[in-house]
């Protein structure tokens, strides 16, 4: 019960403290407010357009099939590696989309179990790997710049050795 008290009196201190905060700066605090809404603004009006264009062609991605496909065609490599099939497509979705590869993992521990080797794998995943992708696109698109492929590259090669360490990892736990 303390830790909730202490928890629900976090936020008013955090309020007063920067309220004076601004006091001793002598700072108009709606005048800083105003111009970090401002420029909030500015950075959704160029963020807009990526971010939808990648979230129509994730989701259309993952209704056309390809995903599944993919990982049918990799199923003689993945297989005698024991990489678990319901993972597959989830490894191939992780750096394009968080919101697919979260309901990907969902999926694959409903239809596995929460405790199976599947879904322990796609929950090691899901915490060792980043939406690659998706992060490159926004930051670029924040930045007002292109990605260098490098970037990219040791995006993807960080998100393979997460998605080999995930099995490994699991599979020297059980």
């Amino acid at each position: 019960m303390k830790l909730l008290s202490a928890a629900s009196a976090l936020l008013p201190a955090l309020i007063l403290l920067i309220s004076a905060l601004l006091a001793a700066r002598r700072c108009n605090a709606f005048d800083a407010f105003a111009a970090g809404a401002e420029e909030g603004i500015g950075m959704l009006k160029r963020l807009l357009p990526t971010l939808c264009g990648l979230l129509c062609a994730t989701a259309m991605l993952r209704a056309s099939g390809l995903p599944e496909a993919i990982a049918a065609l990799l199923r003689p490599i993945t297989e005698p590696l024991g990489i678990p099939e319901a993972c597959v497509t989830l490894f191939l979705l992780r750096p394009f989309s968080g919101s697919a590869s979260l309901a990907l993992a969902k999926d694959c521990m409903s239809a596995a179990g929460v405790d199976s080797f599947a879904g322990r794998v796609a929950a090691v995943l899901m915490s060792a790997s980043e939406t690659t992708l998706y992060t490159a696109a926004v930051y670029s698109a924040a930045a007002g710049r292109r990605v260098s492929r490098y970037v990219i590259l040791c995006g993807l090669a960080g998100d393979l050795a997460a998605m080999v360490f995930s099995v490994l990892c699991v599979r020297g736990l059980q």
